[in-house]
């Protein structure tokens, strides 16, 4: 009798536990499923025409600033995060007549008065559920502490596919290695302008010390040479 009532509770636990382990399963799959999304289809046309506008810039932007905005526009063209229910197409055109303007300021807190650590922001105009047009406005740096601080260029990549992200319908994510997630943490310190500033130099140093090198290497192969040529008028190559 104990062996039959040990069996039932034994199954009863099995699928008990099954069971648990299924609605868990499918809960997963619900939330992975129902990713935040501003609009589902936010564009009713192909290609998203692009104007990006580096002529009007401010005074710290780095023209290595409009190459991570077009890489940006690659990474959602090859598929960005996944996230997407169709495959953006753009075409970057030369008048602000465009579906998305990009532009720079030199701090968006100062110009806009948005809130203390956004780096950006998309502003569509919204027609019938979807976008007519719309500015993503990107800011060249910001400050930590007192001092302003230049992005550099990983940063400016990572802020403007995050912004084209939401040109495209997403909205925030709470995964934090989404590109979506709203907040991110500063990738690289190198300030592009001081490195364009300083490449020149960079690159006569390299080439003067390999210039160092070069003689070196010639002045002893001459001693080299010499010395055996010496070597041989004294001792006439006899080995002693």
């Amino acid at each position: 009798m104990k062996s039959i009532m040990s069996e039932k509770y034994h199954d009863v636990a099995i699928v008990i536990i099954t069971f648990l382990v299924l609605i868990s399963i499918s809960q997963v799959a619900s939330a992975s499923a129902e990713y935040p999304k501003l609009l589902d289809v936010p564009w009713d046309h192909s290609p998203i025409t692009v104007f990006i506008d580096d002529v009007d810039v401010p005074p710290h932007y780095s023209p290595t600033y409009r190459v991570q905005v077009e890489s940006a526009l690659l990474y959602w063209e090859d598929g960005g995060n996944s996230k997407l229910d169709f495959i953006p197409d753009f075409e970057v055109v030369d008048t602000d007549d465009a579906d998305i303007r990009i532009m720079w300021v030199e701090n968006i807190e100062e110009v806009t008065g948005a809130q203390e650590g956004v780096a950006g922001f998309w502003s569509p105009y919204e027609v019938n559920g979807v976008y007519l047009r719309g500015d993503i406005v990107l800011e060249v740096g910001n400050y930590q502490g007192y001092a302003w601080r230049q992005y550099g260029d990983l940063n400016m990549f990572l802020v403007a596919k995050h912004e084209l992200g939401h040109a495209l319908g997403l909205a925030h994510s709470n995964d934090r290695k989404d590109i979506m997630y709203p907040t991110y943490e500063e990738r690289d310190s190198v300030n592009p302008l001081l490195l364009s500033a300083t490449r020149p130099f960079l690159l006569v140093f390299v080439v003067g010390s390999m210039a160092v090198v070069v003689f070196l290497f010639v002045s002893w192969r001459r001693y080299k040479q010499k010395r055996e040529h010496l070597e041989m008028e004294l001792f006439g190559g006899s080995d002693l």
